[in-house]
């Protein structure tokens, strides 16, 4: 069994790599100077791209509030065909693009034409349609376990399969090494469904920026940021009052250090999060641009010394994107992980009895 995964890793990641090249190369031959946005691929769009496959690109519902109407459409395109008074942000200053009689988005920012966006925006987008993809795979992923144990499999008998053994695995993990060693046994059953929670949500939505057209929600700030402010407010609403006593009145300091240490312990309260949020972000984002730098280097040969050395170097730096892949399957359980350990400590550290010396 453990051969036959290993090989369908392997043939997945190869996959993976080959359709970025070809997205890569679809995306250099229908630009003018050859040149491909590697930071787009990083960026929340209105559309789904499973291009170069015909009529991959995918676009998503518009939904927004404007002139204090709410505005539904089924996309971008229906929007700026609406009648409504909308465009696409590039014909304010452009000529609109018609394709069989349809005005075609080319930025999918939507405004009004006088250049005004929307007051509120609750439009789906890439990422949060990836974020919502994880919620529901945690939720497959779950249930069925669960239904598991109620039949006592797995808590009364051995966990049966390799599926099940795998997740007993990471949930054990997670609850023994991080939930209960950061926060302590009386505590970690109120603690332990959110951290089990964020584990796999973060884990599903990094793996899916793996696959082939895939998105990776955790490469968006916004995404990140919402989840460490969980973790914020998970660690204030159940602190205790000694957490508080050492953010407000330091003990066991003469009083003058007391009022500079005040200032200085509020500030690490946002600080930590803040953190949380950007290591998440940056680790994720960075992968995916250089595994997209290091396929472009086949483009950057082929434009400066022609389609020979192109092509007889273009397997090296394969290689080198392969290298990287498999670091990042790696690097999105070790992200995970990261995340989870740090929610524990802090929630920990804001949870636990503390003795002043």
């Amino acid at each position: 069994m453990s051969h036959i995964i290993r090989r369908l890793l392997l043939v997945l990641v190869v996959l993976a790599a080959g359709s970025m090249v070809a997205e890569a190369a679809g995306k250099a031959e229908s630009t003018d100077n050859n040149t491909v946005d590697v930071l787009d691929k990083l960026a929340n769009h209105y559309y789904l791209d499973f291009r170069p496959i015909p009529k991959g690109k995918i676009e998503l519902p518009r939904i927004f509030i404007a002139d204090g109407q709410l505005h539904i459409y089924s996309s971008t395109t229906a929007a700026i065909n609406s009648g409504d008074g909308f465009t696409d942000e590039y014909y304010l200053e452009n000529e609109p693009v018609v394709s069989s009689g349809t005005i075609k988005p080319v930025t999918y920012h939507v405004v009004k034409a006088d250049g005004t966006y929307p007051s509120f925006d609750f439009s789906l987008s890439s990422h949060l349609v990836f974020f919502l993809f994880s919620g529901i795979l945690v939720g497959a992923v779950a249930i069925p376990l669960k239904n598991r144990y109620n039949r006592g499999i797995g808590r009364d008998t051995e966990p049966r399969g390799v599926f099940h053994n795998m997740m007993e695995t990471l949930v054990v993990f997670i609850r023994d090494e991080v939930t209960i060693a950061n926060i302590g046994e009386a505590r970690y059953k109120t603690f332990a469904p959110y951290l089990l929670t964020a584990f796999f949500m973060i884990l599903f939505m990094n793996l899916f920026g793996l696959l082939p057209w895939g998105v990776s929600s955790t490469a968006d700030v916004t995404v990140t940021a919402a989840m460490a402010t969980v973790t914020f407010l998970t660690t204030q609403v159940f602190a205790n009052k000694e957490h508080w006593k050492h953010v407000f009145w330091f003990p066991g300091v003469p009083v003058v250090i007391k009022f500079i240490m005040i200032p200085v312990e509020f500030i690490g309260l946002f600080t930590k999060p803040f953190a949380l949020a950007i290591r998440l972000f940056a680790n994720m984002a960075s992968g995916k641009v250089l595994i997209f730098s290091i396929i472009g280097l086949i483009f950057i040969f082929y434009n400066l010394y022609g389609a020979a050395l192109a092509y007889t170097t273009s397997f090296i730096w394969i290689a080198f994107a392969l290298f990287i892949y498999v670091i990042k399957v790696v690097v999105a359980f070790l992200q995970a992980y990261i995340f989870v350990m740090l929610s524990a400590l802090f929630i920990g550290m804001a949870t636990a009895e503390h003795e002043d010396h």
